[in-house]
C-alpha cells in the first residue's frame, strides 16, 4: 500500500486532521479488497512519505501534536541539529525528521515521558499490528540512523530525547501478526504478518526492479525524487543528497519539490493530456523556469527560501507547458550530474515511476535533456514495491 500526504488543494498548516484522513484511507483500502481474496493475504507492508513525522503517546496511542509533513521546514531547530550532528549530515536540513523532533521537544513542556516518534508508514502499520516504536532503516535515515553500522550514532543517543527514537529493522521484516479484531473484520487468515515498510521513493525503486549499479528510477509524483543504485554511499546535506541502504548497495539520491504538484496548480489532467500531445519533444524549449508549488527547495539545491520561477508566461499554453516540463527535466539532469560529481556510480539508464510516467511526450523530453535511455517502469506504482517487501517478509519474493 502507498500513502501520501499532499494534493493540489492542501497545504502545510491547514487545520485538516491528517492522521484521521490517513487512518480512514487505510481502512477504506482494506474494505475495497474483495472478500474472496482477503483469506489469501499472507503479509502486509506500507510505504509512506519520507520525513512525515508523528509524535505519539505510547500509553494512549493519541497524537501529542499534529503531524509534521514531509516537506515542512523547521528552521528554528536547524541550529541545534547542526550543532550536534556531523557537518553536512543528512539531518542538517530544516525538513529532516530530526529537526521536526527537536522543534517539538523544545516547544513542549509536558507529556514527554511516554512519547514515541513514528514515521507515517510506521504509524499506519502500528494500527494493524499494535506494537509501538518500530521503524525501518529507510524511514529512520532522516532522524539520524546510520544504515551502514545498523545503529543510532553516539551523538544522537547522547541527546535528552533519545528515548523517543524507534527501534529499527530492515524494510520488509516481520513485526507480528495482524491484530485479531482487524483480522476478523476483514477476513484475513490466521498468521497474516505485518512487515516493516519503507519510503515512497524507495518503494517505487523496488517496483521498477532496477537491480544493477548505474540503473536509476525517477519518481514523478507530486514531487520529483531520483534514486540511483550505486556501489558508493554519498551524503551531503548542502545539496539535499543522501543514501538509503539497499541490501549490500546504496540508493543515492534526493527529492526536489518540483513535480506534479506544481503542474496541477496550473493545469487540469485533461489539459495536460491535450496540451502534451501538441508538444514536439525533440525541439528544446527556450523558456527557463524553476517550477515549485511554493517557496523552498530540497534538491539538487537545499534552499528553504528559493522562490518559484514560472514567468514569463507565453500566450500559448502549449509553449508554457513545454517550458515547465523541460525545466523539470533540467532539474532532474542537474540532480544526476551532481550525484556523479559527489562520487556515486554514473547513471546509465533511467526508469520512470509515478503519475508522470504516463506522459510519453515528457519521457521523450527527458531522454533528450538527460542524454540517456529513459523508460516507463513496467510497474510504476510505489504500492507494488511495498507488496514486494511484504512478500519478502514471509519469504515469498522471487
Amino acid at each position: 500500500m502507498k500513502f501520501w500526504d499532499t494534493d493540489d488543494t492542501k497545504q502545510v498548516g491547514n487545520t485538516l486532521n491528517w492522521a484521521s484522513s490517513w487512518r480512514e484511507t487505510l481502512f477504506s483500502l482494506l474494505e475495497d479488497i474483495p472478500v474472496g481474496l482477503c483469506r489469501y493475504i499472507a503479509s502486509i507492508s506500507i510505504d509512506g512519505t519520507s520525513a512525515t513525522t508523528l509524535i505519539i503517546d505510547s500509553n494512549t496511542g493519541e497524537l501529542l501534536c499534529r503531524p509534521f509533513l514531509y516537506n515542512e521546514s523547521l528552521p528554528d531547530a536547524l541550529p541545534i541539529v547542526t550543532s550536534i550532528a556531523p557537518e553536512n549530515h543528512t539531518v542538517c536540513s530544516g525538513s529532516s525528521t530530526l529537526c521536526k523532533l527537536v522543534s517539538w521537544w523544545n516547544s513542549n513542556n509536558s507529556n514527554k515521558g511516554s512519547a514515541v516518534l513514528m514515521h507515517q508508514s510506521d504509524w499506519l502499520l502500528w494500527l494493524l499490528h499494535g506494537k509501538f516504536g518500530i521503524s525501518d532503516y529507510n524511514n529512520a535515515l532522516k532522524v539520524g540512523y546510520n544504515p551502514e553500522t545498523d545503529s543510532y550514532p553516539s551523538w544522537l543517543l547522547a541527546q535528552p530525547f533519545f528515548y523517543l527514537l524507534p527501534s529499527v529493522k530492515a524494510p520488509g521484516s516481520p513485526i507480528g501478526c495482524i491484530k485479531e479484531d482487524i483480522r476478523l473484520r476483514f477476513g484475513f487468515p490466521k498468521g497474516c504478518v505485518v512487515c516493516t515498510g519503507t519510503t515512497d521513493s524507495i518503494a517505487a525503486f523496488l517496483a521498477a526492479r532496477a537491480t544493477q549499479p548505474g540503473r536509476a528510477v525517477t519518481s514523478l509524483g507530486s514531487t520529483l525524487a531520483i534514486k540511483l543504485l550505486s556501489t558508493s554511499r554519498i551524503e551531503d546535506a548542502r545539496f539535499g543528497v543522501y543514501s538509503h541502504r539497499l541490501d549490500d548497495k546504496w540508493l543515492v539520491g534526493g527529492a526536489s519539490n518540483t513535480g506534479g504538484a506544481v503542474l496541477r496548480q496550473i493545469f487540469t489532467n485533461g489539459q495536460l493530456e491535450v496540451l502534451s500531445s501538441q508538444i514536439d519533444p525533440l525541439v528544446p524549449s527556450p523558456l527557463d523556469y524553476y517550477p515549485l508549488p511554493a517557496t523552498g527547495e530540497r534538491f539538487p539545491v537545499a534552499d528553504p527560501n528559493m522562490m518559484p520561477r514560472l514567468h514569463p508566461r507565453p500566450e500559448s499554453e502549449v509553449e508554457y507547458l513545454h517550458g515547465i516540463l523541460e525545466s523539470i527535466a533540467r532539474i532532474e539532469a542537474k540532480g544526476y550530474k551532481l550525484l556523479k560529481e559527489l562520487g556515486a556510480t554514473e547513471v546509465e539508464e533511467v526508469f520512470t515511476a509515478g503519475g508522470g510516467a504516463k506522459n510519453q511526450v515528457w519521457i521523450k523530453i527527458r531522454e533528450r535533456v538527460l542524454g540517456l535511455p529513459v523508460h516507463r517502469a513496467s510497474q510504476t506504482e510505489a504500492a507494488y514495491g511495498a507488496a514486494l517487501l511484504a512478500l519478502k517478509g514471509v519469504g515469498l519474493q522471487n
